[in-house]
């Protein structure tokens, strides 16, 4: 099949990663997959001229209101990705809420992150309760990092043993939410105290590198991470260099959260098994094609 994608694609967020791994595993199935910015598109009128354009038999969209809002009403079979801002900020907003019930209304299958964003969106629209499934994010061998650690560590400006240092990585995006400065002044506190502690803010990567993790406690990161199981969540920088000392100075914990949140990933962030669901849904809009 031909099928368009329609996704918000801002570099090194979590929709551009997200967008171009589901893209992967439909090409891998012998699929057409166009994959487009939504932002580029004005109304579905705009949708309608490029799917006939480029002859396009169905399509896929990441985020309920964001994308699939410009699928309606174009003829062709169509399935739905939820995103957390849908679950999270839209939903809260009548307009929104009633254009993103109306889109599942047509969506032949829809598919949540985790379990509890499937039960959230049953609530909202028990209408489409039927036809949405859980698949988590598939997480694929990390590869080997370009950056030279090396010749960071033996920067003048670190210069310290790497027994006694301590690195922590900040895993971000570009929302409010996920503010990659959020931390730094309460960790330059920190770290005038303690010049062996650094933060290193990075792009998409984490629980599978085997180090422990700390998440900020919004719904899409406790969804995943289980407090002083999996990882470690904080509400505020200040609870978050609270946590942080305790990590560096309880090897136990880490040790504990590190293994637990390997084995979780392994269970439940299969790449093969995330790519087997996303080529049967696909089918299911295959089949629907002549209706």
């Amino acid at each position: 099949m031909r099928l368009l994608f329609l996704a918000v694609l801002r570099q090194h967020t979590g929709n551009a990663v997200t967008a171009q791994r589901v893209r992967d595993h439909l090409e891998a199935a012998g699929h057409v997959c166009i994959l487009k910015d939504a932002f580029d598109f004005e109304n579905p009128s705009e949708i309608s001229n490029f799917i006939k354009a480029e002859n396009l038999e169905a399509a896929v969209a990441l985020h309920l209101y964001r994308g699939g809002r410009l699928l309606r009403g174009n003829g062709i079979p169509f399935g739905i990705i939820f995103g957390g801002t849908d679950l999270n900020e839209d939903v809260n907003q009548g307009d929104k809420n009633k254009v993103m019930g109306k889109v599942l209304e047509e969506a032949r299958f829809a598919v949540a992150f985790t379990e509890s964003m499937k039960e959230m969106a049953q609530r909202q629209w028990p209408h489409a309760k039927d036809k949405i499934y859980v698949q988590s994010q598939g997480i694929a061998t990390v590869p080997n990092t370009a950056f030279n650690w090396n010749t960071f560590l033996q920067s003048s400006e670190i210069n310290q043993s790497a027994d006694n240092l301590h690195m922590f990585l900040l895993i971000c995006g570009l929302r409010q939410v996920k503010d990659p400065l959020y931390l730094v002044d309460a960790f330059s506190e920190w770290h005038q105290e303690e010049p062996n502690v650094y933060m290193v803010i990075v792009g998409p990567e984490a629980m599978d590198l085997e180090v422990p993790v700390l998440a900020r406690n919004i719904p899409g990161n406790s969804a995943v991470v289980k407090h002083e199981v999996t990882g470690l969540l904080f509400s505020d920088p200040q609870e978050f260099v609270h946590l942080a000392k305790r990590l560096v100075s309880d090897p136990a914990l880490e040790k504990k959260i590190v293994a637990n949140g390997r084995e979780y990933v392994r269970k439940y962030h299969s790449w093969q098994e995330e790519r087997q669901t996303y080529r049967q849904l696909v089918r299911t809009l295959e089949r629907n094609t002549g209706d």
